[in-house]
């Protein structure tokens, strides 16, 4: 049976509370408990105890400071409630990386009945391969491309024998920023594969287009990184280009495992 507007909408705003309700007690806990950690058996694991100032979040931000700041580098606040800030983006950061099975769940069971049953085959078949490059590009993010970032741009302070002193929300606020793109962005070889098995482009479309796609995301790099010495646009670019030629890749092995079959 079809649904009103009203019904949609309702539908919708129930599907998001989960969703917020999900990140919010992630988010309490993680802004609530500190790890502490305790050997058993010769093994190395943690437990939750509750400490709201050195919690989890702070924890991370230690880690952060530690594995992506040149030791040049000082944090600092400069208002009161900078540290606290500072804490819930992360919190909030790791909220929505830990509940994302539940924001998929529930944004997939919005849509669903609105798409045809292939569709929803194809989107539920991908869905656990989401949540997972997620994750990777988050961590690829924080291992790979933000340390070699930082260093390379406070190169120049140190060579010039600057000291150099960054406000805490603002590296908190680049560092998630870039988490969240490029664990969007790693959702590019199946937002190509599920068009191309939805029938929507044929999957020559990707590899005729594969200049204009690079231009695009030469672009993109250039636009998002904070630099223009052209040398940090290659760490946004270069992992795009390579997901986009996976994309491809899978979009023709798909078709060809079809033709396949078919014959």
């Amino acid at each position: 049976m079809s649904m009103t507007i009203m019904g949609h909408l309702d539908e919708l705003r129930k599907r998001i509370f989960r969703m917020v309700i999900a990140v919010g007690i992630i988010t309490f806990v993680i802004l609530g408990f500190h790890l502490t950690p305790f050997v058993y058996n010769g093994v190395h694991l943690y437990y939750p105890s509750f400490s709201p100032f050195d919690n989890m979040a702070a924890q991370a931000m230690k880690s952060m400071k530690h594995h992506l700041l040149p030791s040049y580098v000082q944090l600092i606040q400069t208002a009161p409630a900078q540290a606290f800030f500072a804490q819930f983006y992360v919190a909030v950061m790791l909220g929505i990386v830990i509940g994302m099975p539940v924001i998929v769940k529930e944004f997939m069971g919005f849509l669903a009945p609105a798409l045809a049953k292939k569709e929803v085959q194809i989107i539920k078949s991908i869905t656990l391969p989401a949540i997972g490059l997620f994750a990777a590009g988050c961590i690829f993010s924080y291992v790979v491309v933000t340390p070699y970032m930082l260093a390379f741009l406070y190169k120049y302070g140190e060579s010039a024998g600057l000291l150099t002193f960054l406000n805490i929300v603002d590296f908190i606020t680049f560092i998630l920023q870039f988490m969240l793109a490029f664990g969007v962005s790693f959702q590019l070889p199946l937002i190509m594969y599920a068009v191309t098995a939805s029938g929507m482009v044929e999957e020559k479309f990707w590899r005729r287009n594969i200049k204009w796609a690079v231009i695009g995301i030469v672009i993109l790099g250039a636009a998002i990184t904070p630099d223009g010495s052209g040398v940090t646009m290659w760490f946004v670019a270069g992992p795009l280009i390579g997901l986009y030629l996976i994309g491809m890749f899978l979009s023709e092995k798909r078709a060809n495992k079809i033709g396949t079959l078919k014959s």
